[in-house]
């Protein structure tokens, strides 16, 4: 995998890795953000969603029943990301705290949703 990071201040934005013969823009948490033929074309997908990604809502899909729900973005780092369970980040909605390993491992799946 391998980290993307802005010229000009040198924060993460994402990574990309090459999987199944092309090349896949992931969030720093690593979710998908979507797929290219090229590194150059997940890279600057990763530069211009990666962290604008992070204030939107996102589709949890749970990898044991299948069940989905919408969810927000809390906090997210290079290990974990913390969801709001529902359509807003509000002081009392339950949160889950996913971890990136969780998450490429398939136990849980994030999309855009």
């Amino acid at each position: 995998m391998e980290a993307v990071r802005r010229c000009d201040d040198g924060e993460l934005c994402g990574y990309v890795e090459h999987r199944g013969g092309c090349w896949v823009a992931l969030a720093v948490f690593g979710a998908v953000l979507g797929s290219h033929p090229s590194a150059e074309g997940a890279r600057r997908q990763v530069l211009e969603q990666g962290l604008a990604s992070l204030t939107e809502r996102w589709l949890l899909r749970h990898g044991t029943n299948g069940d989905e729900e919408i969810v927000c973005i809390v906090e997210a780092s290079t290990n974990a990301v913390t969801l709001a369970r529902g359509y807003y980040s509000m002081p009392g909605v339950p949160t889950l705290t996913v971890t990136s390993d969780e998450i490429l491992s398939g136990a849980w799946e994030l999309r855009r949703s």
